[in-house]
């Protein structure tokens, strides 16, 4: 976990710097927005349980790297307070060919987004707030499990 703003393109090149063996890189950053179904925000809190919230998102990864023909990942969180515009999660995966690297972002966002062991604190005018999973999130992540 990351307390402050992380540099994209140096993640980035460290995790492509000296391969010859990745043709694609697919990045996602999540930003924190200003303003949510029309109300302002004036910051957004992340919580998690030190340890616990790396080594979720590690054993993610390592699903990931097992699932797909990937030849590299890399995962940044924020957590902590983030004001509008800064940067809160990277998801970075390396792969030969673009559509593994697609889909292995796409997997961990949706992980990150339902099932990852954080809690949101939303600021804005009218104080502060708790932010609840939406069923949407959770409908992305189930796509990714076996029946």
């Amino acid at each position: 976990m990351q307390q402050s703003d992380f540099d994209i393109a140096r993640e980035m090149a460290a995790l492509t710097t000296g391969r010859s063996d990745i043709g694609a890189v697919v990045s996602f950053t999540g930003i924190c927005r200003g303003s949510e179904d029309g109300a302002a925000i004036a910051s957004l809190t992340l919580e998690h349980y030190p340890g616990m919230a790396e080594a979720e998102i590690a054993r993610h990864a390592d699903t990931a790297m097992s699932h797909w023909p990937l030849n590299g990942i890399s995962v940044i969180h924020r957590v902590g307070r983030i004001a509008p515009g800064e940067n809160i999660v990277l998801v970075l995966t390396a792969s030969q060919h673009r559509q593994a690297a697609f889909e292995a972002a796409e997997f961990m966002m949706d992980y990150l987004k339902a099932n990852a062991p954080f809690w949101k604190r939303v600021e804005g005018a009218d104080g502060a707030s708790w932010i609840e999973a939406h069923d949407h999130d959770d409908a992305a992540a189930a796509r990714w499990t076996k029946p």
